[in-house]
Formats: C-alpha cells, structure tokens, sequence
C-alpha cells in the first residue's frame, strides 16, 4: 500500500509574509478608478466612514499610495483578492 500526497510550493516572499507579525494591503494610484469607485469600496468593504475613505482616496491620489489595513496575511489577503475583484489596485508590503 502506498500513499501519495500532494506536495506544495512557497515563494521565500509567501513564507516571509505569513510570518511577519503584522502585513499591510497598500491601495495605489492608477489611471482607472474614479475617486467615486474607490471610496465606494472602501466603505463597502473595509467599513471606513464616507470621510474617511475620502481622506485615504485624496492621500492615494497625491502621493501615490496609502496603507488601508493591516493585520495577519490571511486577514490582509482576503481584503486584497476582494479590492483586486473590485479593480482597484493593490499589493502586500
């Protein structure tokens, strides 16, 4: 009788990440959302206040980013695929 598992793959980047204490998911600026859309899926998705998600839309559009949350990689990772699903651009520092 022989068993047979399924072996995955990590990037050093993927190792890293789940165990640093705290991951951040950074919204960056781009040429496709409008201000209206990107506050639309802050409040939806990341329960900010209507202010508060101006304030993060006018940061990411003058200086080119902003960290919108952080937390564990599973937490942050979620947030990213459903951002990303909404068009928006972002990434994990």
């Amino acid at each position: 009788m022989s068993v047979e598992t399924e072996q995955e793959t990590f990037t050093l980047a993927e190792i890293l990440a789940v165990v640093k204490e705290s991951n951040k998911l950074i919204l960056w600026n781009d040429e496709t959302n409008t201000f209206d859309h990107v506050i639309h899926c802050l409040v939806k998705h990341l329960q900010y206040t209507e202010k508060q998600a101006e304030r993060i839309a006018w940061k990411v559009h003058t200086e080119g980013k902003c960290t919108v949350l952080e937390g564990s990689y599973t937490e942050v990772e979620v947030y990213r695929k459903i951002l990303k699903s909404e068009g928006l651009t972002v990434s994990l520092a």
